[in-house]
């Protein structure tokens, strides 16, 4: 059987049926929309292959437009916006049964020698990611074993994901927390030596587990929710390369949250500190049942 890492990288390969357009597909899941890391890094592909593939991924900035359905294709036509001599830009837009869901822009760069170089230090200090439970060990562990839709997720998880603060599983636990989470993850196998491959994996990744910070200080992770949540807008700023088969940290916070939605930010820090990547996402939160 195909491991999930091997399955996320076939699902990264899109069909090219045109010279600006791919094809995507979009598993059958038990999702009511298809999940926003995959649109992005599918997006983020057909952009990297209408390039000469000598320039990394230097930013991008998306719009989630409509919820994607599961298990229905998805068509990326893209725009060669800019060939310049530093700079590559492309225009992607997704499309599902006559309908745009997904915007992105991205910007292509080789990196430059400037001469100088800094960078803030990492937050805090945590634990390393062998010293941690995996999410279902630790779901096991509270509720004795995985429901079978959760055991049937996790044998499909492309990422290895650790949590640097216990799971709450109370509103108890949860009153007066900070709006920060951290995790460690990492792609359950080896994911080829493809730049854009990592680089599109790691997007696939970067909306996992973003807004967690919005919701902590009002209700738990995991068990019943009270809200229901969407993606609104991603950015990211690639500042060095990585392999995503490669332990990361992922150090999340959220500034603010109001009117309906939530700005959640996160810094992405390989083992040794060093930081190779910025995200930025905004999120709509709403009650259910409202």
């Amino acid at each position: 059987m195909t491991n999930p890492a091997e399955r996320l990288v076939d699902l990264l390969d899109l069909e090219r049926i045109e010279v600006n357009i791919f094809r995507g597909r979009s598993p059958e899941e038990s999702l009511q929309r298809v999940f926003g890391g995959q649109v992005a890094g599918q997006a983020l592909v057909a952009a990297g292959r209408t390039t000469d593939g000598d320039r990394p991924v230097h930013s991008l900035h998306a719009y989630f437009l409509r919820p994607g359905r599961p298990g229905v294709p998805i068509v990326y036509e893209v725009e060669r916006v800019r060939d310049g001599r530093s700079f590559t830009t492309r225009r992607v837009t997704a499309v599902q049964q006559g309908r745009t869901i997904f915007n992105l822009t991205a910007s292509f760069h080789g990196p430059e020698e400037a001469g100088f170089e800094h960078q803030l230090p990492p937050a805090r200090t945590v634990p390393d990611p062998e010293q941690l439970p995996t999410v279902a060990d630790e779901v096991r562990e509270h509720l004795g074993a995985l429901p079978d839709a959760l055991e049937r997720m996790a044998r499909r998880q492309p990422f290895d994901i650790r949590y640097v603060d216990r799971l709450r599983w109370t509103h108890e636990e949860t009153k007066d927390a900070d709006p920060r989470s951290a995790v460690w993850m990492r792609a359950v196998g080896p994911l080829g030596d493809d730049p854009l491959v990592h680089t599109c994996a790691l997007t696939y990744a970067s909306d996992m587990t973003l807004l967690d910070a919005v919701r902590i200080p009002v209700e738990p992770l995991w068990g019943p929710r009270g809200f229901d949540m969407a993606s609104l807008d991603h950015a990211m700023w690639f500042h060095r390369p990585f392999r995503t088969d490669e332990w990361f940290l992922y150090d999340q916070e959220s500034p603010v949250a109001t009117g309906g939605r939530g700005l959640a930010r996160g810094r992405i820090y390989d083992r040794g500190g060093n930081l190779l990547v910025s995200v930025v996402q905004e999120g709509l939160f709403r009650r259910l049942g409202t």
